[in-house]
């Protein structure tokens, strides 16, 4: 996905959420993650993860589990602007996602493999080391859409 959904979805002169653009040339750079407790019309957890020059996004109601029996559901939204993984505040009543966001955890991943390759073939697997979550995670698709 691009950042024309995110920013389709925004109107900035009501929102303080951040504009941004995709970043091009972080090379050598560890990739970010982050994950953003989001009181919205229903809590959730988002989930990001630095590729590509933005943060891929997904919605997680019950938030991340420190058990790695626990299975849970994480839905793909549209990319975020990498300057969103640092946001936290306000968004309004009448915008989009309207609700207090804060950030839950904050670090670095690295992927196992080609992580292109894993979100396509639906089996992302990588480690991350943050402030709570730590070890390999998977992001697992369990259908096609």
């Amino acid at each position: 996905m691009a950042l024309q959904e995110y920013q389709r979805k925004r109107s900035f002169t009501r929102t303080p959420e951040p504009r941004g653009a995709a970043m091009r040339g972080r090379k050598g750079k560890a990739l970010s993650f982050v994950v953003q407790l989001h009181h919205a019309r229903r809590r959730h957890y988002d989930f990001r993860l630095e590729l590509d020059g933005v943060l891929r996004s997904w919605a997680v109601p019950k938030g991340p589990s420190f058990r790695p029996e626990d299975k849970r559901l994480a839905v793909e939204v549209e990319d975020h602007p990498l300057s969103y993984g640092s946001f936290e505040g306000e968004i309004p009543k009448g915008n989009y996602g309207a609700g207090h966001v804060a950030i839950y955890d904050r670090g670095t991943w690295t992927p196992e493999g080609d992580p292109h390759e894993g979100i396509e073939k639906g089996k992302l697997i990588f480690s991350m080391e943050g402030e709570k979550l730590r070890g390999r995670w998977e992001l697992i698709r369990t259908k096609k859409v």
